[in-house]
């Protein structure tokens, strides 16, 4: 069983800037690729990055392209989301997700139905 654990959420005002961690437990974390999503309040869950087992490929939805930045530390097992000059839109519940199929990161990265382990999320708000 895989656990995931994401932090660093929190308050921010519109353009500052937030770093979200995602820590997983598996051992073979090294193995997946992992994936960023939010969801935020009355809207459904939407695909915002996701990044190769090995951190080489990287792929990101239109709105957040520029600003945020998906990287990770197989050595701690750990996925990161930067997020820069940050939005009132991106106010959400981020959540990071793990995906055993070993595909390539593009477009099809952005479908939840690839990930089978989730985070609890974090909150993220951006005021005005």
């Amino acid at each position: 069983q895989v656990q995931l654990v994401e932090s660093g959420g929190g308050l921010v005002q519109a353009g500052g800037s937030l770093r979200l961690s995602c820590a997983a437990s598996a051992r073979t974390f090294s193995r997946y690729n992992m994936g960023w999503f939010r969801q935020a309040p009355g809207k459904e869950r939407e695909f915002v990055a996701a990044i190769s087992w090995s951190g080489e490929l990287t792929y990101y939805t239109d709105s957040v392209k520029g600003r945020f930045t998906i990287s990770r530390d197989n050595a701690k097992n750990t996925v990161y989301l930067q997020m820069n000059s940050l939005k009132p839109e991106d106010t959400a519940v981020y959540y990071c997700a793990l995906d055993q199929s070993r595909t390539s990161v593009g477009p099809r990265s952005a479908a939840s139905e690839k990930y089978e382990y989730w985070g609890q999320g974090t909150q993220v708000t951006v005021s005005s």
